[in-house]
Order: C-alpha cells, then structure tokens, then sequence
C-alpha cells in the first residue's frame, strides 16, 4: 500500500532537524569530500552519481524523493494525483502546478517554459541525453501557461514520476541553455560547469575533476536557507582517505561513498570526530558483458558499437561460465561485511519489485569449465589459457580506481584463471571512468574493455525508467556523443517490447511481474548483467554537521538546505 501511494502521487513532508534555522548563510562553510570528482554539473551529460549528486546543489527537478521512496515536491505546489486531478483518468497525462514567484539564482523567474526546453534538450535524436530513460513514452510536453506544465503520453503512463522527478531530471534554464541543443550540448562549457539553478547553492568556481566552490543562492525560496554561506566541493583521493578526512582528522563535514573495509570502519569510528551512516537501497555492483567488440585494431568510429559483436562474449555459454565462476559472499567478506549482500539481481529493491532469483549464489567452478568445453573452448596447447579457432580466451576487465574494487579485480581475475581464462586488469581514475567526457577513451559509456565493474543505482521506488536504459536505442555511440545508458549494447526487440509493456501497465502486481521478468532477462536468462553485491550506501558526517538524512532513493545532498552547524 505504501508503495502504491507513492507512485499514485501522495505528497510526503520532509523531516527537518529538529533546529530552526534563523538566518541564511549563518554557519559559515560546509566541506564535503567526493573520491569521484566531479566533471559536470549537468546530470544530462553524465550517468556518474558524484555528477548527478553534486549538480543537485544547484539544478533542481519538479519533485524529488525523501528518505522513505515517497514523491514530494520541490518546485511544485502538490503531488498530481488521479485524487486531485493531476493525473488524469486515463493516465496519458501528468500536470504540474509551479509555486508562484520562483526565480533562478540569476534573480529571473522560473517558468513552465524551461521545464518544456528541458524535455526537448534531453529528448533531442542527437543529444546523446545520459538520462534519457526518465523520458522513456512522452509525446509531448507544454507549458499551458507560465506556471502550469503538462507531460502527454502515447500511452497510459501508471508510474509518471519519472521525467523532471529525482536528481537525475533536473530542470535548465531555457535563457541559458537555449544554444546547447543535440550535437552542441556537451561543448556549451560555461553553462555545464556553471548552470544557473534553483536550489539551495550557485556556483562560484568549477575547477573540472578537481573541485567545485559555490556559494549560497540568494534568490532561494526560503529566505532561511541554506544555512551555510558557502559549500566546498574537493573531489579525487580514494575512499578510505575520504573518510579518514570526516572521521579522524575532522578535515571535512562529509564523505561521499565511503567505500571501506569493515575492519577499518571500525577503526575510524574510535575517533570520535564523526559517524558513518548506512541504509541499503538498489545500489548493485556489478559486471557488465560488453556485446560488442572494443577491438583497438576497428575504426573508431566502429569500434565497441553494433556493427561488430563481440567475438567472444556474443556466446551466452562464455558468460555464464563467467558468472558461474565467482564466490559472491566472499566478494561480501572482503569487501562490505554488513554493508553489502550477495545478490544475483540488478533490481535488488523495494522487496515487491526484486525477483527471487538466487541461481548464481552457489560458486561451480567445474560447471563453469563444462560449459567452456561446451563452447568449444579447450586449452589446446596446454599452457593454463583456453584457446578456439585460433584465438586465446583472453579478456580485459577494467573498473575505476577503488581499493576494494581491486581486491574485487584480483580475486575474480583468479577465479576466471581457474577455469582457463585470460584476464588483463585495467584501473581508471574514477573522474574520467564516470565523467562521460566523448573525448576519452576510458569512460564506462565508451567501453573499450571486454568487462568492465561499477556500481549503479535508480531514483525513486519503481524500477521502469532503470530497466528501460537497456533497450536498443539507447546504446552510446558516436552519434550520440557516446552518451546512453545501455553501456554494454545489449539488444532484444523482446526486451524492448516488455519495456513498453511495462511503461503502460497499470495494476501494480502486473508491473512487478513484469520488472521482475526484465531483471531476470538481463541476469539469469542472458548474463549480459552479472550483479556481485547489493551494497548498502556507506558515507560518514562529522558530529558537529546537523541535518543530515541519509536518503538512497534520491541523491544524498537531497536535503542539503537543511544542513547546519551544531554548536
């Protein structure tokens, strides 16, 4: 019931600290520390987290989600509902109502007419939109008049809140960027680094995957808020400096994805400067199989795109063994201890979406060689390395630099060793891994590695606009600007065809069913997907920063508006 309350629209009140806030910009500067650091502002031209959560200090959606998954309003005066009208009958629109009087942090007013040039920026053919699955079914949006907008879809659309909802839908100044449509969004520089926002914080300084100075938005619409003058942004290290840094030195106010070893969570928390906080939402490690060849010897404008499979990984056979291979609690032991659990599912959450798939939690490692010899992958010349054809079964495994992802590369990389394959590692800094720059070679989009290992997430309770990312169309690629969240080009019109289904189907246990169906087809039924650990989100705070709420339906600086210095 909860669950369909929240998608159905109900608006929830936001919990704030218990201490008001007399007066803006009162407490001085809040320090936070991201190990990714931040190469873009515009969640639009990035699918990285650190990207999309450090640019929610500036650029806002309609309406967000809190820490329980429920819908609330940001920049709107309700949550539409069928109850209120918003939603209408037949579910082929959503209306929006904005608060009256809102201005941009450049003092001009906010309208329904930058709402509508956000959709048809990100909806643009040649944009290459890294959040284009929030617009997934949308015919058209307008604005009715300057504070009233409407989303018409083509079809019934039950779960609406999904475009201009949550972090990674944010709305653009139409004044600004007017001129950064299709091919021309990622040169527009000035407004990437520095977007003109709603929220709580505007820019000051953008040093690109270093660090962000901002400054307290004067034109906020709480004249209280924020209570911080200025926030500072410092991106780069790793994860355990990171936390060190709130935890032991007192250095900053909060840490970022603190991605540690139990052991030395444990340590920290001695020091009494701070506290980590932990909640488990759908945040998955994983590996992605790329389907396509990343082959340097290609064309670059036809390497790693569908043109060529890949000449190993197209056997479905391949990568099951793959996955068959691995030991996922032990990755568990390692790497998170009560913080992360084995999963075999990308959705791992809420419960009433998560299939019940477990197949993958027992290691089998003899499985895994039967099915290689199956393929007619044999070690013909006895040297430890399966060969077939003439070609050596030999992989490149690449993720961002990370401690416990190298302790994750190393032992897979000697499970994959055990049943005959070749594994080449491969470490990026995680600011270029996730920044999404076209000029790169080592972004995730790009993929120019066999496999590759990160962690992702979703906005909100329902998974559709997550699933939707795999279909066909939404593969980056040079037309694109190598932008898309379907990294590993996987393509099934059948997939693409239930995606449909799920984004017109009403009854909340057909849509489970359905979701359910979808995470077992890019799982269990293909291993284009293998999911490691369902990883609770892990970041510290000093004890002297109230405020926070730990949120992992949402970004996490979603309430930084309420943030204070305790005294």
């Amino acid at each position: 019931m909860k669950l369909k309350t929240a998608l159905m629209g109900a608006a929830a009140s936001l919990a704030f600290a218990p201490a008001a806030l007399a007066e803006r910009g009162s407490d001085g500067e809040v320090r936070i520390l991201y190990s990714q650091a931040v190469s873009t502002m515009n969640a639009y031209l990035s699918s990285g987290t650190k990207d999309v959560e450090v640019g929610s200090l500036v650029l806002e959606p309609l309406a967000g989600f809190n820490e329980k998954g429920e819908v609330i309003p940001r920049l709107v005066t309700e949550i539409p509902s069928l109850e209120n009208g918003g939603i209408a009958e037949d579910m082929k629109s959503i209306t929006w109502k904005l608060i009256p009087g809102l201005l941009w942090s450049d003092g001009s007013p906010f309208t329904a007419h930058d709402a509508v040039f956000t959709a048809e920026y990100c909806m643009h053919p040649e944009g290459g939109c890294a959040q284009l699955a929030r617009y997934e079914g949308i015919e058209k949006v307008e604005a009715v008049d300057d504070l009233t907008v409407k989303i018409t879809y083509k079809d019934a659309k039950p779960n609406p809140f999904t475009a201009f909802v949550g972090a990674t839908s944010p709305i653009l100044q139409k004044a600004q960027f007017q001129n950064c449509l299709g091919p021309a969004a990622s040169s527009c520089t000035d407004q990437n680094f520095k977007p003109i926002g709603t929220g709580p914080f505007r820019v000051t300084e953008f040093r690109t995957n270093d660090t962000v100075m901002l400054e307290a938005n004067p034109n906020y619409r709480d004249p209280a808020k924020p209570a911080f003058a200025t926030a500072l942004v410092k991106g780069g290290g790793d994860a355990t400096a990171a936390a060190r840094a709130v935890m032991e030195t007192g250095e900053f106010d909060y840490a970022w994805n603190t991605q540690i070893a139990p052991e030395i969570q444990a340590q920290m928390e001695q020091g009494g400067t701070g506290k980590f906080v932990n909640a488990f939402g759908t945040l998955v490690e994983r590996i992605e199989m790329n389907m396509t060849d990343p082959s340097p010897e290609l064309p670059e404008g036809e390497r790693a795109t569908a043109k060529h499979p890949h000449p190993i990984l197209s056997d479905i056979r391949v990568r099951k063994a793959l996955s068959m291979a691995i030991d996922r609690q032990i990755l568990v032991e390692i790497g998170y201890g009560n913080a992360g659990r084995a999963t075999c599912n990308l959705v791992p959450a809420p419960e009433f979406f998560a299939s019940d798939n477990t197949d993958c939690l027992t290691q089998d490692v003899e499985g895994a060689k039967a099915l290689l010899e199956e393929a007619g992958w044999t070690d013909s010349d006895g040297d430890g390395v399966r060969d077939k054809d003439g070609r050596k079964l030999a992989l490149l495994y690449q993720t961002s630099v990370n401690a416990i992802r190298q302790d994750f590369q190393s032992i897979i990389k000697q499970w994959w060793n055990d049943i005959g394959v070749e594994v080449e590692l491969k470490t990026v800094d995680p600011s270029v891994f996730f920044g999404g720059d076209a000029g790169s070679p080592d972004t995730f989009q790009k993929f120019y590695a066999d496999v590759e290992m990160y962690a992702n997430n979703f906005d909100g309770t329902d998974p559709e606009p997550y699933l939707a990312q795999y279909t066909c169309e939404k593969a980056p690629r040079p037309e694109t600007q190598w932008q898309g969240e379907n990294v590993n080009r996987f393509c099934d019109p059948a997939y693409d065809a239930l995606v449909a289904e799920l984004v017109r189907t009403r009854e909340m246990d057909k849509r489970a069913e359905i979701a359910k169906t979808l995470n077992d087809m890019l799982t269990k039924d293909s291993y284009v997907v293998v999911p490691l650990v369902d990883r609770g989100r892990l970041s510290a705070h000093a004890n002297t920063l109230g405020g926070v709420v730990l949120n992992t339906w949402d970004s996490e600086l979603w309430n930084a508006s309420d943030w204070y210095r305790i005294k």
